[in-house]
């Protein structure tokens, strides 16, 4: 059966009821599994994991949509992750027996429904995009919520679905296909918003890092430290293990320390795997010595 992920962002992270109201919309959906919902309240977002064929993939989107613009109003939104939209983000990832090209109909398909039902306007990104500057979201939503207006006037950023103008209180967003990625942040010992973003420039693409890494540097108030937050977008050719020690080195010579470091949402086994053989210097080590691989293995024979 053909596999989709599906990982909504919503721009909201703090109120634990409306979270949990546009959760409750899309569990309602059939033929969706809810894999996973984590919520940021210093970035005031929420990431949502969801499984499943492509039909029902879309109405579990236009569930979320539904949901998420009656209860969000980002006039009144404040947040350490940049946004544009109270649907902030909408990716379709293929996981099995689905190719890219599939998924990129999906989210066009999804995009037309979506600005047809709500008039929101979408843009296409990533492998969906329909030009080669709004292949990085980051273009898309430079400006966020507040310069989108001023935006959306220039005849070059009309929308590829919907009103050449932002949705009164819920903006716009962003729908596309890409391939798996980690949200992976690194927390520092530190409130000195200068050393995360200096850190960040050092291991993002865009400024001469990573070429699978985006990164910024984010204060997290309610700690009174500062955070680097970065998407991993191909951890084969770019292993998390390698971000996170390039991030400390960085942060040494700044004399600062690394707290911890987490994951948003869900991640391949193989990208820990990859951790442990790394930071444990295991020798010879083969993913099938993992005990549930091998319970998994046993099952399917």
């Amino acid at each position: 059966m053909p596999l989709i992920e599906c990982v909504p962002n919503v721009s909201e992270g703090r109120r634990p009821e409306v979270v949990a109201a546009i959760v409750e919309a899309v569990r309602r959906v059939r033929g969706v599994r809810l894999l996973d919902a984590s919520s940021d309240a210093a970035h005031n977002r929420t990431v949502l994991t969801l499984a499943g064929e492509a039909g029902a993939l879309t109405a579990a989107v236009l569930a979320l949509f539904e949901a998420a613009i009656g209860l969000i109003d980002l006039h009144t939104h404040r947040g350490g992750h940049p946004r544009f939209g109270a649907v902030d983000v909408v990716p379709f990832v293929p996981i099995e027996g689905v190719s890219m090209d599939a998924c990129v109909a999906l989210a066009r398909d999804t995009a037309a429904a979506v600005a047809e039902r709500f008039g929101v306007p979408v843009f296409l990104y990533e492998e969906a995009a329909t030009r080669p500057g709004r292949v990085n979201l980051e273009a898309i939503r430079r400006g966020q919520f507040e310069g989108l207006a001023a935006k959306m006037a220039d005849p070059d950023w009309a929308p590829d679905f919907g009103p050449p103008h932002p949705h009164a209180t819920a903006g716009a967003t962003a729908i596309g296909a890409r391939m798996p990625l980690i949200a992976f942040n690194v927390n520092l010992a530190t409130d000195r918003l200068d050393v995360a973003t200096g850190i960040a420039a050092a291991v993002r693409h865009s400024s001469g890092g990573f070429r699978y890494v985006k990164a910024m540097g984010v204060r997290l108030e309610d700690r009174g430290i500062v955070q680097v937050s970065m998407n991993v977008t191909n951890v084969e050719k770019t292993p998390i293990f390698r971000v996170f020690e390039a991030v400390r080195r960085e942060a040494a010579r700044y004399g600062v320390a690394v707290l911890e470091s987490e994951i948003v949402g869900l991640v391949p086994s193989a990208a820990l795997v990859s951790a442990a053989e790394y930071f444990l210097q295991l020798q010879g080590f083969s993913p099938r010595q993992v005990l549930e691989t091998r319970l998994r293995e046993s099952g399917s024979s």
